[in-house]
């Protein structure tokens, strides 16, 4: 089967920038055009990219959105106690997540903080993978497609088009404002790199956007244009899947536990419609707590955003590819390794009105849990090792460009 390459093609207006004048030797001025970047979609991915029609992928704004996307100044600081990038909070050695080792996480409720020290509502996410979201970004999915929402009183942040809450780019505006990450403001951060003596960024933004001018919305394209093509899709498992590897006797046993009600019972949530994206990006009460009438009230769940009573207490299905790396766990960073979370489902669940229906093992004859035995529970671990790609956390594509740079930063 060959793989598909898709060609995420500009609408004329934004690929071609034309000045309707001429040079002084009367030839016309050169017209600009951006490369289309050739997104390759994996072998059994989905073809359904989620990709706004005003920010479609090129190779040009994909190049700065990288070099945005490791820069400390995006806090728009420049002291080395006030740098702060995407990067710092998701790591290529960590999947693009935070990652239990890295020194923000110190706390043993899983939430790490920002340059204030104020601590996050929710453990951090990873970034990979994200070109096939269209439930929401977010544990609660509050960023999506139908949000009319414009800007942020909390966070001084005028309601203006440019600040939606709709996509990739919305999370940008949020990451530098909020303050228990960057704590900045968009025009301070604007204003900061209009005035930086760095020779390549006007030359990044010209080749991106056309012209070296430098706004909020041209760094937000870029940097969600750079997210869009983080893709992880050669772990062991998706190599097996594709007939290029085989499992271990350990991991195809865990894999069966995987994909079967009366084994460990995962897939539902995670792939099973057979996706290799391993989760639906659906929301679910996974059991975590105790969770009735009056009782069960987090004030960023996914009630919080639709206001059905049946999405109290749910949160977001994440991916588990890299899952070795994502720690710490669940949206409160509650469980510290992977074990601590295959030991909750398999005999820590707790029964509540709002569990979601798929949750079986909460009732007769397992109550709380998958119940496997020992063997079982090392071939599920091995089946979930089995889904690390060790080649996204060292792919130079996806790495910092500048390591050498003081401003360039990780963490």
């Amino acid at each position: 089967m060959k793989k598909k390459h898709w060609f995420i093609w500009l609408l004329l207006p934004a690929l071609f920038f034309t000045v309707g004048c001429k040079d002084d030797n009367g030839d016309p001025d050169p017209v600009w055009q951006a490369t289309p970047y050739d997104f390759e979609i994996p072998i059994g991915f989905p073809t359904r990219l989620n990709i706004p029609d005003d920010n479609p992928l090129t190779v040009e704004g994909v190049e700065l959105g990288r070099y945005l996307f490791y820069d400390g100044r995006m806090s728009g600081r420049t002291h080395p106690d006030s740098l702060m990038s995407c990067a710092s909070c998701h790591r290529q050695e960590r999947a693009f997540d935070l990652g239990a080792d890295h020194p923000y996480y110190t706390d043993p409720d899983g939430r790490p903080w920002g340059l204030t020290g104020i601590k996050t509502p929710h453990a951090t996410l990873p970034l990979f993978n994200l070109v096939w979201n269209h439930e929401g970004y977010l544990w609660n999915g509050m960023i999506h497609k139908g949000n009319t929402n414009l800007g942020s009183v909390a966070y001084n942040i005028p309601a203006l088009p440019e600040y939606h809450m709709k996509n990739i780019e919305s999370l940008v505006w949020m990451g530098i404002a909020a303050p228990h990450e960057m704590h900045g403001h968009p025009d301070r951060t604007v204003a900061l790199f209009q005035t930086i003596t760095d020779p390549d960024y006007p030359k990044l933004f010209e080749r991106a956007f056309g012209t070296p001018e430098i706004t909020y919305e041209r760094m937000s394209k870029a940097v969600a244009q750079f997210i869009r093509t983080i893709v992880s899709s050669n772990s062991t498992a998706h190599k097996a899947w594709r007939g290029e590897a085989n499992f271990t006797d350990m991991e195809r046993m865990g894999w069966m536990l995987f994909m079967t009600e009366e084994g460990a019972d995962c897939f539902h949530c995670h792939g099973g419609d057979g996706s290799p994206l391993m989760t639906t990006h659906l929301f679910y009460n996974n059991a975590k707590d105790t969770c009735f009438t009056g009782v069960c009230a987090n004030p960023r769940d996914r009630y919080a955003v639709t206001g059905n009573e049946r999405d109290r207490g749910a949160f977001k299905a994440t991916s588990l590819i890299n899952i070795e790396h994502q720690g710490p766990y669940m949206h409160d960073g509650r469980f510290a390794t992977l074990d601590d979370v295959i030991q909750f489902y398999n005999s820590g669940l707790k029964y509540s009105e709002y569990a979601h229906p798929l949750m079986h093992k909460l009732f007769p004859p397992y109550y709380n849990g998958m119940s496997l035995n020992p063997i079982q529970l090392q071939q599920l671990k091995a089946f979930l090792l089995s889904l690390t790609d060790n080649e996204l956390l060292t792919n130079p594509k996806y790495s910092n460009p500048r390591p050498d740079n003081p401003f360039f930063i990780s963490w």
